[in-house]
């Protein structure tokens, strides 16, 4: 099964449907609220955001469903990045309940080469995430450096510093 992709098997106009989804529960969003230090009510606490908020429930934190499809993006956009460059925009469109399913989608928007080394390049990847009924929740751009499979040949291939097992 293949990792990320090298610089030259992007396209631009290409979408991956990142598969499978994940379904967020209570556990996962107060666990990352606890582990970042977001205490605020709306995510923490069942009575402030039943009896104050419009949503009468706790919402999911942003960051999470961010960090999440970000996640889901890893096996078919920066695999085998050598960096990531940036984020350059970040929306979160609609909220998202514990026990809505998350799933998401990357389209590459653009590619350049490396203007100082040949040996990798610049993919431009918009990701947006939708819950189970196609509500989109989040959509963020960035930009990854990528390796050329020439650098990643130097460098051991498709599972570069995998060990062979002993006899």
């Amino acid at each position: 099964m293949q990792f990320g992709r090298y610089f030259e098997e992007f396209e631009v106009g290409a979408v991956y449907k990142h598969w499978p989804g994940k379904t967020v529960t209570e556990y996962d969003d107060h666990l990352f609220c606890l582990i970042t230090m977001n205490h605020h009510p709306l995510h923490m606490d069942a009575n402030y955001a039943e009896e104050t908020t419009d949503f009468k429930r706790n919402v999911v934190v942003g960051n999470y469903i961010y960090s999440l499809l970000l996640g889901m993006s890893v096996a078919d956009v920066s695999g085998k990045a050598i960096a990531n460059l940036e984020v350059e925009s970040l929306r979160h469109i609609a909220p998202t309940f514990h026990g809505d399913t998350i799933y998401g989608e990357t389209e590459v928007l653009d590619k350049t080469e490396s203007k100082s080394k040949s040996d990798r390049g610049i993919v431009y990847v918009q990701t947006k995430g939708y819950k189970q009924d196609g509500t989109v929740v989040c959509v963020f751009r960035r930009k990854v450096m990528v390796p050329k499979r020439s650098y990643g040949e130097a460098r051991g291939g498709e599972q570069p510093g995998r060990p062979t097992p002993a006899a």
